[in-house]
């Protein structure tokens, strides 16, 4: 389904008059033409797109400027590593993909949709009002204001849509930082607030502080920016009690899922109690959602972390059991001839467990993109072996964050909560 644009074309507005404006569109006067306003919540989404913006400038990719992870993005993208001569397992939107495109010659220009054009997962949910903050790759470019009434495309056969409102700040990053005064009166207290820093982690830092504070609850990509700042964030926030969701976390989810199906049997539970080793191996050298499930599964069976270590390629680590057994952890950064758009997928994991008594078992999970033969390796023929493929989601940003928005959390899942700050202290 095809995303869908506003009702109208925004309204440029001056930073001072949105608030009023907003008030006067829905007022009980003006809602039978724009129909009733949805009771929901509002979402503020941090839009940078920079890989878009300079592929386009570039001529590489035909416009509008959308914001969407559209396959011709990615394919664009892809070519451009090919002839920035950069290492062919860089994922596609990574930010040395940005910075060589920039490098690129061309002026070409396009329409700047960002914030106009509405994912249908995210429309489906009726949200009150979206502000959108769309920096430009023109750091001199003034603030613009743009504002739209917006509804949801009806449903066959269905009445009057609950309607929202769009709201675009678009300019260089001080621009952008001289408008945020006025976010304070359009995001009322009686609605829950959203903040979906979709870019970046250690990007624009002061803005990401001004606009992310409590009670405000923050989504965010632990697979966007460098590991450390971006584990260090998700621990912080985690510690500080705010709601915060992680997109890299929610990606984990088949594979929490399938390796506790493998354990399920009753035969096979005794295991849990006896494992000596865990590896896993992610694309790349973003290790941020290995060690968010590496740290999963230590809190789960209750390890304690007593060293850790960074090694080429990877980190390793050492846990204790509750009986004081050491379980050896490592995790691999492997190459990908075609890297998943979002850095640092799982590609494997294998689970070693030495009973003192019985049969040894080896549990090896594979992401369907690539097979496991460095972890089938290294002398297991003594060892029960069970092998899995995990059904990798290939959900489009819009759409998870439309799955974490549809379940109103209002804390952090309480898994995340004890596997995050774990995870940091493994990287370091």
């Amino acid at each position: 389904m095809s995303p869908q644009l506003t009702l109208q074309t925004p309204l440029e507005l001056a930073p001072a008059e949105v608030p009023h404006y907003l008030e006067q569109l829905w007022s009980p006067e003006q809602q039978g033409s724009t129909g009733t306003g949805a009771n929901t919540f509002c979402l503020l989404i941090w839009q940078p797109a920079w890989a878009e913006q300079q592929l386009i400038r570039s001529g590489r990719l035909s416009g509008p400027i959308t914001g969407q992870q559209s396959a011709p993005l990615i394919a664009a993208a892809r070519q451009a590593v090919l002839d920035a001569d950069l290492p062919l397992s860089t994922p596609p939107l990574d930010g040395t993909v940005v910075k060589a495109v920039a490098d690129f010659q061309g002026q070409a220009s396009a329409e700047d949709l960002r914030g106009q054009y509405i994912d249908p997962a995210l429309s489906a949910l009726m949200p009150r009002r979206l502000i959108t903050l769309a920096p430009t790759i023109d750091a001199g470019q003034p603030l613009e204001t743009l504002v739209a009434a917006y509804c949801p495309l009806p449903e066959e056969g269905g009445g009057t849509a609950a309607c929202g409102d769009v709201v675009v700040l678009r300019g260089g990053h001080s621009a952008l930082g001289e408008g945020l005064s006025i976010l304070e009166p359009l995001l009322p207290a009686s609605m829950p607030a959203w903040v979906w820093w979709n870019g970046c982690i250690d990007e624009a830092p002061e803005l990401m502080q001004r606009l992310t504070g409590a009670p405000r609850r923050l989504i965010i990509d632990t697979a966007l920016g460098n590991p450390h700042q971006c584990l260090e964030l998700l621990r912080k926030r985690v510690e500080s009690g705010q709601a915060v969701n992680d997109l890299n976390w929610l990606r984990l989810r088949s594979w929490r899922e399938t390796l506790a199906m493998v354990f399920d049997p009753p035969q096979r539970r005794d295991a849990l109690s006896h494992i000596t080793r865990l590896d896993i191996d992610v694309e790349g050298h973003h290790p941020a959602q290995g060690l968010l499930l590496a740290a999963w599964i230590a809190d789960r069976l209750g390890w304690t972390l007593v060293s850790t270590a960074a090694v080429e390629n990877g980190t390793t680590a050492l846990f204790k059991r509750s009986d004081g057994t050491e379980v050896n952890f490592q995790l691999m950064a492997v190459p990908a001839a075609q890297p998943n758009v979002h850095a640092g997928q799982m590609v494997g994991l294998r689970l070693i467990a030495e009973p003192e008594n019985g049969q040894g078992v080896c549990v090896i999970l594979c992401a369907e993109s690539g097979g496991c033969m460095r972890l089938e390796g290294g002398g297991m023929a003594n060892l029960e072996l069970h092998e899995e493929v995990v059904p990798v989601q290939h959900d489009t940003p819009e759409m998870d964050v439309a799955r974490l928005l549809g379940g109103g959390h209002d804390s952090t899942n309480p898994l995340l909560a004890a596997a995050a700050p774990l995870a940091a202290r493994l990287l370091g």
